[in-house]
């Protein structure tokens, strides 16, 4: 599990070094709406090609190891501490016009506009509008319906079909 006061300090393991990272998942629609609205398994978090082997360093100095998944991929990392707090780590280029490229996808620049707050603590995300797009395409769980609902009443996003 992530709690608030374990994602402000994940986050800050970034900062403290210069490392701009953005939150998706979970925390990342949390930090949109300024609350936290559920229990967190883990931390989606995002990070430019350029700084991962760094931060992928400053973790393994915090007691990070990394754990291989059915769905890890070189840009798709999952790592964990002793404590079972557990980081779902994107890494990500930008092309030459701008664009987020992430496994094979290029999403416009606009998808990192998303600004939030976990705690008192300001934190750049994926926008509202681009989280609810992400959620849909899969099969949904509990979690994807609270989030995605949460998201579309707040930010007066239309409910997609499938969340109906």
């Amino acid at each position: 599990m992530v709690n608030k006061i374990d994602a402000i300090e994940i986050i800050t393991y970034a900062e403290e070094n210069g490392i701009t990272i953005w939150i998706d998942g979970g925390w990342g629609v949390d930090a949109l709406l300024e609350e936290e609205t559920r229990v967190h398994n883990d931390i989606d978090l995002f990070v430019e090609e350029s700084n991962s082997k760094i931060f992928i360093d400053i973790l393994k100095v915090k007691g990070f190891a990394e754990v291989t998944e059915s769905y890890t991929t070189a840009y798709h990392t999952v790592w964990k501490d002793t404590k079972d707090r557990i980081i779902d780590l994107h890494i990500f280029k930008l092309n030459e016009q701008g664009y987020i490229v992430f496994e094979g996808e290029a999403y416009p620049p606009s998808v990192f506009s998303g600004i939030g707050k976990i705690g008192d603590k300001v934190v750049k995300c994926i926008d509202a509008e681009n989280q609810v797009l992400f959620h849909l395409g899969y099969e949904h769980d509990e979690k994807d319906v609270h989030d995605v609902k949460l998201l579309c009443e707040r930010f007066d996003i239309p409910v997609p079909s499938e969340y109906k």
